[in-house]
């Protein structure tokens, strides 16, 4: 009952485990904490946003076919954290209390594993999400086949150099969206596809595409220093606060617009509920992080903006997926 108490806490949040207590645990906790999994729901919801689409556009679901991407999707994911905790480390970027050691263990840097086994992690989660993405095109077609492709190229130059020149955070709305969204899409409908899927796709990416911006801003400092040119170490920590409020107004825009022009119904309006938060977020957003964590407010320090942003995209996205289900299964205009 404890192993998978501790499992569902790293699905909600990065815990900080002491090397004693990482000898402790059992293989799947070790994989849940060194891939950092607490981030594995912004996948899902991708996932599952594709499926309830393919569902509603073409009336198909094939079931196996969303399992194997949901699946292959999140073993890509967490192939792509552990790789670049691997490359980080190797470039040197995560030595001398570096920012990545500080909200949860960099297993490597921490000296947990050896690089050795945690080679072996990355690969057995990568084999993972190619035997799923291999099954799927040999279910479908072959265009799955160069969905699997784009996305391997960009998990695999994600985090260098894309990473390091600004192109981190477009690669992200790329990967969210119509790869992750668009994809999942078009296995689970046979092989069906949608532009508005890919529209609708792009704009739920805003919402991941935030949480790294947010992430990005907490460390732009040492970024800076490392010479790891973020889009915000470029365009500065004011300027991005201020793009991140942007881009989440932008979200809801391009919703009303889609509402209005007819593309989707009423119920997605459900989104607005978020509002609220999205205020209260913008609000932290305005002004510069603060030098030291307040304990009244519960964050993963030294992850700020990041915390924050996740918290709002959650609430967000869940709304998002629940006004789809909602247009799915009510009639029209909703």
């Amino acid at each position: 009952m404890k192993r998978i108490s501790f499992w569902f806490n790293t699905l909600r949040t990065i815990p900080q485990v002491s090397k004693e207590e990482w000898a402790s645990l059992d293989v799947v906790s070790r994989w849940l904490v060194a891939s950092r999994s607490a981030v594995f729901i912004m996948t899902a919801m991708s996932a599952a946003i594709g499926g309830v689409l393919a569902y509603y556009y073409t009336g198909n679901f094939n079931t196996i076919n969303f399992l194997l991407a949901m699946v292959g999707l999140v073993f890509a994911h967490a192939s792509n954290n552990m790789l670049n905790d691997l490359v980080d480390f190797r470039r040197g970027v995560d030595s001398g209390n570096y920012y990545r050691t500080l909200y949860g263990p960099q297993i490597v840097e921490s000296g947990y594993l050896s690089k050795a086994a945690f080679k072996r992690y990355i690969g057995v989660s990568l084999a993972v999400a190619m035997a799923s993405g291999l099954v799927l095109v040999y279910r479908t077609d072959i265009n799955t086949a160069y969905l699997m492709a784009a996305g391997l190229v960009l998990l695999l130059f994600y985090t260098w150099p894309l990473k390091y020149i600004g192109l981190g955070e477009p690669t992200v709305v790329a990967v969210w969206g119509p790869l992750m969204i668009g994809g999942s899409y078009y296995v689970t409908s046979g092989g069906s596809w949608n532009w508005d899927v890919v529209l609708l796709s792009v704009v739920y990416a805003i919402g991941p595409t935030s949480v790294l911006f947010g992430k990005h801003i907490d460390k732009s400092d040492m970024d800076r220093a490392k010479r790891v040119f973020t889009l915000p170490v470029i365009l500065g920590e004011k300027i991005s606060r201020y793009t991140t409020i942007g881009i989440w107004f932008l979200q809801y825009a391009l919703f009303a617009w889609m509402i209005i022009d007819g593309r989707f119904g009423l119920s997605l309006l459900i989104v607005v509920l978020a509002l609220m938060d999205y205020i209260r977020t913008s609000r932290i957003f305005l002004k510069p992080k603060p030098s030291e964590q307040d304990p009244a407010v519960k964050t993963t320090w030294p992850l700020f903006f990041a915390s924050h942003a996740f918290v709002y995209n959650r609430r967000f996205s869940g709304l998002l997926l629940l006004g789809l289900i909602l247009h799915m299964l009510l009639p029209a205009p909703f």
